[in-house]
């Protein structure tokens, strides 16, 4: 059984946002508006996504 993967893209500028959200949007893997990620699906993934959801579309891959 492989293991679930999330893709995560970033959809709006964190320009306006609090520093304690830019350092999530950054430690996603995040550095640029419409790049995307593939991160496992796991709780500590799950709980970063949560906390920028207004910035983020998240689709299972």
């Amino acid at each position: 059984m492989a293991d679930k993967k999330l893709k995560i893209t970033l959809v709006k500028s964190t320009i306006g946002a609090i520093p304690k959200h830019r350092a999530t949007v950054e430690a996603l893997g995040l550095r640029k508006l419409n790049k995307t990620v593939e991160l496992p699906d796991n709780a500590s993934t799950r709980g970063m996504i949560n906390q920028v959801r207004h910035l983020v579309k998240v689709e299972e891959a």
